[in-house]
Formats: C-alpha cells, structure tokens, sequence
C-alpha cells in the first residue's frame, strides 16, 4: 500500500508518486562526504513496500528524509518522515509507522460523561477507548472499547443515564453535652463521596446526606426527628448520634419502619432487642468495657472495687453489668456512689469508706468537677487507682472549666496513673479495607477535610471512624439487597414507610455485614451491637500510653507490661490485714513468773500461819475463814499470771482458746473468792452501824455462816456467769489487727462501799483498791494492746500488786502483833462464850455515847424553844405594864405571873460548847431572868445525872 522514493526534497512530485528514474546524481544534492547512511528497511508494517531505487541505491548521504504516504482513505500510525543521522542511523527507529484504517468518531464522545483514547490521536486501528460517567450518573455498558483491523469498535457505545438517589436522614451533635459531629459529619461526607464514585457498589443508586444538628438533647431530637419524616424526601434510614438522642429515636423509628444506625451510641440499654428492633450501631455498647476491667482487676489481685457514677441511664445500665460480671469474677463492689450534677458528696463518701479501686462513669464535663473534688480530699496518689472511660478528649483535665475551682496543675496531679479503657475505633493495623483506605490514610484526609482544625478540640475525632464505616456498611447492605428485591419485584428506590418488606431484607442485610473498615473488622452481634477489642491505656506524666489490648471475643489479653505506677506496683484494694505473730519477751515472762512466783509463796505462808493460829482469840476476832478465803483467792490471781504471758512459742495455735479460758476462770474465781470475803466483812460492819437501836440491842455476837454463805454466794454467781459465758460465746481464736488485746477483769461483780471505820478503815481501802486498779488497767491494756510486752507488764504486774498489797496488809499486822505482844495463847472457849472481840466492845460503846448525844441534842432543842416562848411573853407584859400609868411597881409585880427569880450563875444560861449561839431578842430578857433548873421537867428522858462531866466532850461531838 506505499511506495517510497529517495529524491532531493526540492525535486519532491506532488500528487500520487510513481516510480520514476531519476539520475543518480540527483539524488546526491545535498551529500557529505564523510558520512553517508546505508538504507536500512524499515519493518512491514501497515503495507509498507520497497521498489525502485532501493535495488540501485544501498547508501545514502546525510539529512536525507524518508517520507512515509498511504494510500486510498487510510492515515499514517507513527512517525511519517524518517531522517538519516550523522551517526548513520535513521530517527525514530523505535516506533512503527503503520497506514490504519480510519474509523467512527461517534464513539469518541459521551453525554455525560467523559471519554479518554490511546494513544493519543485520530481513532484508527488499536485504538482504545475509555468511558465514565459525571456525578450523578452511572453508566449503562461496557467502560471501555477498541478499534479493528477493519476500522469497526469491537463494542457497543455505552450511555451515561441519571442515578436514583437514596437519602439518609441524619442526626449530627454539633454542640452540646458530646459535640461528636464536628468530626464524624465531615467522614461520613468522604465515604459517601467515595460509595458515589463507585461503579461495583450500588451503581444505579447515589446516597445523600440530609442531616441536622441535634445539640445531643433528646427535646431538640424530637422536634428534628419529626421534620425528617414529614418532609419530603423518603428517608430509608436514619443515623442519630449521642445515646439519648438515639435511644429516643430507635424506639420510635420501627413504627414507620425505619432501619436505624448509629455511630456514637455506648448505651447498654440500646442492646434491647425488644425495645430497639431495628436498632445497630457501629459503636460497640458501653459494657464491652466491663470484661476489660474484670480482666485488668484478676491480673492486678484485687477484690474489691467502688464505683461512682453519673445518674444517667447509659452509666446506670453499665454499671448493672458490671456488677454482675464482678459477681461472677468473685470481686465485691463495697462502695457505689451516684451524682446528678454535684459530686462532692459521693466524693467524700468514697474516702470516709476507705475505698482504693475507683471506676468511674460520668461524661467529660462531670470529669472535671469529679476530680476538682478528688484534689481536695487527696483520693489520689499511690493508694488509689481510677478507671475512667476512655472517649475524652486527650486534654480534657487541662480545659478550663468556669464550673471547677482548681487550676490545671491540681487537675494534672490528681489524674495521674488512671486507667481507661476505649474501644479501639481505628484499626491499628496496615490494611485495605472495602473503602481500599488504610486507617492512617483516612487520618489523613479527614485532617484536610477538617481544615487543619486541632484533633484534640475537635468534638467526635476519635468516633470518626465509626461514622465512615456506618456509611460503608449502609452501602454494601443496600448492595447486598438489590438482587434479593429484584427477584421480589422490589426496587430501593420503592421504598416508603409502610413497606416492611424492603425494611426486612435491609434488617438482613446489616445483621450478617462483615467487612474490613478503617476502625477494624466490622460485625453486628445479635442485639445489633459493634464487636470490637478495647484499648488499655494510662496516664504517665500527663500523656497517655498504651499499655494493652484486650479480645472480649476470645478473652485475650495482649499486654505491653509499660504500665507505670507511683508506688512500687499497684496499690491495694483494701487496708492490708497481715497476720504475724508477735512474741512476748521471753525475759520479762520470766520475771513476771518470779515474782508471781513469790507471791504465791506468801500466799501460803499467810494461809499457813492463819490456820496453824486460829485458835487465838485475836485471829479468831477476825474472821479466820475468811482471810483464808482470800489467800487462796490471791493464789489464784497469781497463777493466772501464767497462761497470760503464754504465746505461741509454748503451745500450738489450737489450744490458745483452753489456756485462754483456763486464765479467765483462775482470775474470775480469784478474785471473787479474794475480794468476796473481804466485801463480806465491809458489808457486815456496814450492816451493823445502819441497823436500828433496838435490833442492834439485841444482836449480841454475828453468826459466821451468814458471812460464808455471802462468799459462796458471790462465788456462785461468779461460776454462773462463767459456765453462760463459756456455753453461749466460747473463746475462740480471731485474727484482728491488734492479736494481743488481754481483756484483763472485764467481769468484775463486785462493788466495796467506801464506809469509813476507825478500826476497819484499812480493810475497807484494800477492799475498794481493787476496783480502782481495775478502772485503770483495763483502759490502759486496751490502748497498749498492740504492744505485747507493755501490755502484758502493765495487766501481770496489776494483779501482782494488788496481791501483794492484799496479803501484806492483811496479813503482816496480825503477825507483828502476835509477835511483839506474844499473843500466843489459845483461848477459844472464852472467845465462843463471848461472840465478841475487844473491838466490838469499843464499837458498841461508841455507838451508845452517839445515841446519848443525840437525846440530849433533842432535850437542848426542847428547851430553847421554851425560852424563847417565855421572852415572848415577857415582852408582852412589858408592853403592857407601859400602858398602865397609874400602875406602881408593886402593882405590876402583883400581876405578872410567879415566877421564881433566884440568883444562880451566869454562865447556867451558856449555849452549849459546840452549838452557835442562839440570835440575839430584838426584847431581850431582864439580867434577873434566868434559866432555872424548875425549867427541867421531871417527865424528862434522861435525868440531870446523866450529864456526867466526863461525858460533856462527848455529848457535843
């Protein structure tokens, strides 16, 4: 089809080229020469020939041109002229010259669309077409087409046709109490520009947004939700944002037969499938948090934990799980505190209770007063550990916060080494998912989106992920129905809201989505709920770390072992009980065993030389019996000495509770028996001095088996209270943190009376000594109960004392006076005739002077009343005798009453020694009146004789 010529390019024909003979000079114009160019023949390509001069001429000079011309209708394909080159080659060796078929430029445009060729240039053979369609359009055939050898498109011509378009209704907090739209509206934007631009997702169908700003406040949500679905046009689905808002609208949204879909929703309370039947959402629910925190707390060995919440009921709901979950785990939740707006009360709580492991669920603004109040009461520091939710912002204990009082480095110090826990919303791993975006190339658009706004003050960053994959799981469910509806006679774009067909097959389609997003592997369980691993973090100086990963779908923990701590390691969950033996000073049990040791010695010396002596009248007169009594009493309180000061490098743990109960019988019955008797005795001479005149007349000697059966009596109830003791609440072995409390005399029964006696006064002292030492010893070891040693000294050596004391005094007298007066004799026969000992003979006489001064105390009484009434008659007639003027001095005598006037001694009118004298008469009485003895009555109790002058002192004691 060519035919080619090698002329002059001034010698060029024009018109149709024929083969010409030209001289070969002529050929040779323009020849150097030094170079020449061989001809080389191109490749047979399109009907490129050789004939004629190629047959005569093998070399050629240098800037001759080949020119390349097809024949009939077909053009050039390649370079068209060819040049020689200095070097001896020819240009563009490299390329093809070819004469193709012209074909059809009607396949080189497209309405609608656009159409892209190559290589570049007229459409001919091999050339390759390819189509797409604008925004808004798809393309109905194939995308591409190519030209034949005969000029023909080996495909059909495609046409761009208009999308139907599905709306979304759409509810985006842009402010509020969690502003999550200011990041998830600008992603779910980029995935729906990116499923629009999709030919194999939905490619008859294009997505529109058509959203509002709901300010996360469930009141603004209804209003909204109303014009969603009164207002033109049909919504097949609605995205609501923040939990509350999404609670309000899941519930209403199966009456008209909506599918709902959420991408900010934590609530538990959402995973009802019986309340929200059409309910999903990308974000997994709340309580997927809670089988982190049980893991972290078996790893961590605690047991017990506190809570405080906010009252709302997405942390009212996660709280009830969680409690349920720590039950199961063996965990105990001993504090749960709650707060509507304040919290400084459930604050204060959690420290007057002690509690150590704090988890807390409260929404980002409440985290700041939460923690101004921790400040405050120091619930912060090495004891105690917080776990928060992890969805705030990084930042949000430095903002500052009009509602708060505390400064940014207070905040700062109180949040430091809490824990979080947040579902990992951004795939960690390098992966290209149904978007074909890897997570850390989405970062990177939806900052651009965001106008390089900070992330850190951008309300939803974190969450924006959740919202691009809730758009990409949307689309691929609505692609995943189109085939199914088809075959129903169903199309999307059919749908209204009483059609519960087309919202069944959609409810299928988003039950069983599986696919790889930029926040992970997308998948809904039964309650429509996100699965998703949770992300394990703690603040370290002020910023946050990893420190784990957490599967709840397969229990395992991927852990970083970075966590940082301000003690040595966590802290406790509770005040730590440590059981440890404390022993008693080997040392001072055995001194406080000698000198017990001593005392019970002379113990029995004092019983020995009581009994080997009881025949003397002395002994006798003091109740041997009794003083027997208490040296054996004494004895006993000595011996209990022992099992007090015995620990565990004596016995084995198992019979501390019998040498325990062995110690209180010996120091119970010691004492009752040793300061029972010596009670018996105070209270007979009590009896004695209180008992009337005429019983004490006739009680001539005491009957000793009175005072025994009081002894045994006191010793019975003693027995009793013991025997209950030890039947209803035995003694047992408990681990406190105090393991050496002795309760030392906690039964004391009996109560001395302070009666002062002359000659008993020193019984009566040891008696009530006692009952003092115990008021102060049982206080005392209680306070140095934790110090074993201290408090055994200070119990051993108050029973010691006392008992010392007691036998000393009672004791030691009667053989100093034995002794020194040589008192020896036996004389119990006068002793028995008697009943009586020298010193109740003083006593019965001192007791008779008290009752002669009290008769005579009367008489005086009686007769200064007397006096008084004659003063007052005196006075009258005195009164009297004035009036009279005429009266003599005869004549008033004459008529005044007779009295006799005798002259006696002044001093017979005296008040007796003793008594204050009587008032002064504003009358007083004439000096020749006096108190005669006529003013004696003879019927008087007690004569003049009586008034002994030896008796005198005594009558006005």
């Amino acid at each position: 089809n060519m035919q080619f010529y090698l002329l002059p390019a001034s010698q060029a024909p024009a018109g149709p080229i024929k083969h010409v003979s030209i001289p070969l000079k002529a050929q040779f114009l323009h020849v150097k020469p030094s170079f020449s160019c061989a001809i080389i023949r191109p490749p047979r390509d399109g009907g490129i020939r050789y004939r004629g001069l190629t047959q005569d001429v093998q070399v050629l000079p240098v800037d001759y041109e080949i020119e390349y011309i097809c024949r009939g209708n077909r053009v050039i394909v390649g370079p068209k002229v060819r040049k020689c080159l200095p070097n001896g080659t020819w240009t563009d060796l490299s390329q093809s010259s070819r004469c193709c078929e012209l074909t059809s430029v009607l396949w080189t445009s497209l309405e609608n669309g656009r159409v892209s060729s190559w290589p570049v240039g007229p459409p001919v053979e091999g050339t390759v077409l390819h189509y797409s369609c604008l925004p808004g359009f798809i393309l109905t055939g194939r995308n591409s087409s190519q030209c034949n050898k005969m000029g023909k498109w080996v495909t059909p011509k495609p046409v761009c046709h208009c999308k139907k378009k599905l709306y979304i209704g759409a509810l985006f907090p842009m402010s509020g109490g969690w502003p999550g739209g200011q990041a998830c509206l600008p992603a779910a934007q980029m995935a729906l520009d990116l499923v629009n631009k999709r030919t194999d997702i939905l490619p008859d169908y294009e997505l529109e947004l058509i959203h509002y700003d709901s300010m996360c406040d469930p009141g603004e949500a209804t209003k909204l939700l109303y014009d969603l679905l009164y207002t033109e046009p049909i919504k097949i689905v609605l995205m609501p944002g923040c939990s509350s808002v999404s609670t309000l609208v899941a519930e209403a949204a199966r009456m008209w037969n909506l599918i709902v879909l959420s991408y900010g929703s934590s609530s538990p309370a959402l995973s009802n499938r019986q309340r929200f039947p059409t309910f999903f959402r990308t974000h997994p629910s709340a309580t997927l948090h809670n089988p982190t925190r049980v893991q972290l707390f078996q790893k961590w060995k605690w047991t017990k934990i506190a809570t405080i919440q906010q009252t709302t009921e997405v942390f009212t709901s996660t709280l009830d799980d969680l409690e349920e979950r720590v039950k199961e785990a063996g965990i105990e939740i001993s504090v749960r505190q709650s707060f509507l707006t304040d919290p400084a009360v459930a604050v204060k709580n959690l420290k007057r209770q002690d509690a150590r492991i704090i988890v807390g669920l409260f929404y980002e603004t409440e985290a700041r007063k939460v923690f101004c109040e921790v400040f405050k009461e120091k619930l912060y520091g090495k004891k105690y550990v917080w776990f928060l939710i992890g969805w705030y912002a990084d930042n949000w204990f430095k903002i500052k916060d009009p509602s708060i009082n505390c400064t940014v480095e207070q905040m700062t110090e109180a949040v430091e080494g809490h824990v979080t826990t947040e579902i990992v919303m951004l795939n960690p791993e390098t992966v290209r998912g149904a978007s074909n975006l890897t997570s850390q190339e989405f970062l990177a658009q939806l900052m651009s989106k965001l106008g390089g706004k900070n992330p850190e003050e951008t309300g939803g960053f974190q969450e924006a992920p959740l919202a691009y994959d809730a758009v990409w799981a949307l689309a691929l469910a609505f692609n995943k129905t189109v085939g199914p509806l088809k075959a129903k006679g169903h199309r999307l774009e059919d749908f209204n809201y009483n059609n519960r067909d087309i919202t069944s097959e959609i409810y299928r389609a988003m039950n069983t989505s599986s696919f790889e997003g930029v926040s992970g592997h997308v998948v809904f369980d039964a309650q429509g709920s996100r699965m998703a691993w949770t992300l394990i973090e703690q603040l370290q100086g002020g910023s946050y770390k990893k420190i784990g990963y957490y599967d709840s779908t397969k229990g395992n923990l991927s852990w970083y072992g970075n966590d940082k701590w301000i003690g040595s390691g966590p802290p406790a969950d509770q005040t730590v009980v440590i059981e440890e033996f404390r022993y008693l000073s080997q040392k001072l049990f055995v001194s406080v065993s000698v000198f017990a040791g001593l005392g019970i010695l002379l113990g029995i010396v004092c019983l020995t030389f009581n009994i080997y002596n009881s025949n003397v009248r002395y002994i006798q007169n003091s109740q041997p019996y009794l003083n027997n009594m208490t040296a054996v009493g004494c004895m006993m309180a000595l011996a209990a000495v022992f099992p007090l000061g015995i620990d565990g490098l004596h016995v084995h743990r198992r019979q501390f509770p019998v040498i325990c109960q062995f110690r209180l019988w010996l120091l119970g019955l010691g004492f009752s028996l040793a300061y029972g008797s010596m009670f018996t005795k105070i209270w007979w001479v009590h009896t004695v001095f209180t008992k009337k005149d005429e019983k004490k007349d006739k009680r001539k000697h005491l009957e000793p088996w009175k005072l025994y059966a009081t002894v045994c009596v006191l010793l019975g109830i003693d027995i009793l209270s013991l025997m209950i003791w030890q039947i209803v609440d035995p003694l047992h072995i408990t681990v406190e943190t105090d393991p050496s409390n002795f309760d030392f005399l906690a039964h004391g029964d009996l109560t001395c009376f302070f009666f002062c006696s002359k000659r008993n006064k020193h019984v009566v002292c040891l008696c009530s000594f006692p009952q003092v030492l115990c008021m102060i010893t049982a206080p005392v070891t209680m306070i140095l109960s934790s110090q074993q040693d201290a408090s055994f000294a200070f119990a051993s050596l108050a029973i010691v004392f006392s008992v010392y004391i007691t036998l000393v005094v009672l004791f030691v007298p009667k053989m100093r006076r034995l002794i020194t007066r040589g008192e020896w004799q036996s004389d119990a026969q006068e002793t028995m005739k008697t009943g009586s000992s020298t010193n109740n003979n003083d006593e019965e006489k001192s007791r008779q002077l008290e009752r002669e001064n009290k008769e005579l105390q009367k008489i005086i009484q009686e007769k200064e009343e007397r006096v008084s009434e004659l003063r007052n008659q005196l006075s009258e007639r005195q009164a009297l005798r004035s009036r009279r003027r005429a009266s003599t001095v005869t004549n008033q005598n004459h008529s005044s009453p007779p009295i006799a006037i005798t002259q006696s001694d002044p001093r017979s009118l005296a008040h007796p020694p003793g008594y204050p004298a009587p008032t002064s008469d504003p009358h007083p009485v004439p000096p020749t009146f006096t108190n005669s003895s006529s003013l004696y009555q003879p019927d008087s109790k007690i004569s003049r004789n009586n008034c002994h002058t030896s008796r005198l002192q005594l009558l006005y004691k």
